[in-house]
């Protein structure tokens, strides 16, 4: 195992997948759970289910993590088995207890799937292959693809390579920040923190996403969230409609779906074995 994987591994089953006294995981704290943007955390989670052909005997859920969010247990309702597969051990402890006989669990490397070709009739992975090295983002497609049985589909979740909502928004956020009394945030590097707060992240852009991997199979980007955790921290708030701005956005991620897909912070890539 190279030392990226390494060290993801070691911060998912030291620090990311374990329970803090509210009960909620610490790697909860990259998600915003505030009330007020619940319902619509809660509806583009859903999105998923849209891609999915929603039954057969094995869902594969690469890079599962602890399945931490009760939306993420509907992809497998219509499942017999849901396969986790992930290289952390206590990932795959926390997804035995959620999921119990439902789940049978894998431990191994999402760009190196230890399955046979057609395998699965379905397949999710969620905020999993960001974190490989980039030139890994090809074969972890690849694989996908391989074990997936022909006429069924795959739904893949991450994050953009700073997205034009992001970029867009900065400045406002560096302006509040300085009105704030807060310093810029600064830019981290995983691999050379001996002690870091997080784990590494090679994000990606629609672009080289098209060319290194839709040249080779054929996927559909949708938009999954257009807001990141950032945004909705800084601009949602529950005394200046921020639920009713977030119900419009939904909207209109629904409405412009190839713009969003590709210029908010997280698409839905869906396969579809040929």
């Amino acid at each position: 195992m190279n030392d990226t994987k390494q060290k993801v591994r070691e911060f998912y089953d030291e620090i990311g997948w374990q329970q803090e006294s509210d009960g909620s995981y610490q790697n909860a704290r990259y998600e915003d759970l505030r009330p007020v943007s619940a319902e619509y955390i809660h509806k583009t989670r859903l999105r998923v289910n849209g891609a999915l052909i929603p039954t057969g005997r094995y869902l594969l859920d690469a890079g599962s993590g602890p399945v931490q969010y009760d939306d993420y247990l509907t992809y497998s309702q219509g499942y017999e088995k849901r396969v986790c597969l992930d290289i952390s051990i206590q990932a795959l402890r926390e997804a035995r207890l959620r999921l119990g006989a439902h789940g049978l669990f894998v431990v191994a490397d999402l760009a190196s799937l230890p399955f046979k070709d057609n395998s699965f009739d379905g397949e999710v992975s969620m905020h999993a292959i960001h974190h490989l090295a980039l030139e890994e983002h090809p074969r972890a497609y690849a694989e996908l693809y391989r074990v997936l049985k022909p006429g069924r589909t795959a739904a893949i979740v991450n994050g953009w390579h700073e997205p034009l909502l992001s970029r867009m928004a900065e400045p406002f956020i560096g302006l509040m920040r300085r009105l704030s009394g807060k310093s810029a945030k600064k830019k981290k590097n995983w691999l050379e923190e001996d002690d870091p707060a997080g784990t590494f992240v090679r994000k990606m852009t629609p672009a080289w996403l098209k060319s290194e991997v839709g040249s080779r199979i054929p996927l559909e980007i949708r938009p999954w969230r257009s807001l990141s955790t950032r945004l909705l921290r800084w601009f949602i708030h529950p005394r200046l409609g921020g639920k009713q701005f977030l119900s419009f956005v939904f909207w209109l991620e629904g409405v412009f779906p190839r713009f969003f897909g590709e210029n908010g912070q997280y698409p839905l890539i869906v396969i579809k074995k040929i």
